[in-house]
């Protein structure tokens, strides 16, 4: 998969410089777990990999899986099945691990399978309904529709600060 191609793709701009004539699209990786589907920020993502071991660090909540080393730098790995309140995830060769960057730091996202690129506009993302206080609820950025589907979109500035919070 050539994220890098679909991603230079949508973001296009007219070489006249008249840049309000094109609409700006946001562009999702979505994946799956389990039934429901989700979103990451196509531009954060840096590489899709298949599950492959990692190492177990202690005292370390159940969601973090470990760490793997990818080219010299230690990754944690989140389950976010388990991250999200519906337990670990049973993993097998189909799994993938989606490695994202915010900032100067790089995190795995353990995910059953990638689905597609999406694009659509941000006047499409609904607000996610705060019916309670849930993980879940608290780091995703909205909800938008594609092709009768339903997309979670996680905010990943606040997925690794409530982890950042809980492991300090």
């Amino acid at each position: 998969m050539n994220i890098q191609a679909a991603s230079s793709a949508n973001h296009a701009r007219p070489a006249n410089g008249a840049a309000g004539v094109l609409a700006e699209r946001a562009d999702f990786i979505s994946f799956a777990i389990g039934d429901e589907q989700y979103g990451v920020d196509i531009m954060a993502v840096r590489e899709i990999k298949g599950w492959s071991t990692v190492t177990h660090l202690p005292n370390q909540p159940d969601y973090v899986r470990g760490v793997l080393n990818l080219r010299g730098v230690m990754v944690p790995i989140v389950d976010l099945r388990c991250r999200f309140g519906q337990g670990m995830t049973e993993t097998t060769p189909i799994h993938i691990v989606i490695i994202v960057q915010i900032d100067d730091r790089q995190i795995g996202l353990l995910a059953d399978r990638v689905l597609d690129i999406v694009s659509f506009e941000p006047s499409q993302v609904q607000p996610v309904p705060r019916l309670a206080d849930s993980a879940r609820v608290n780091f995703l950025a909205g909800l938008v529709t594609i092709d009768d589907a339903m997309l979670a979109l996680i905010d990943l500035q606040r997925l690794l600060s409530l982890q950042l919070e809980q492991t300090d």
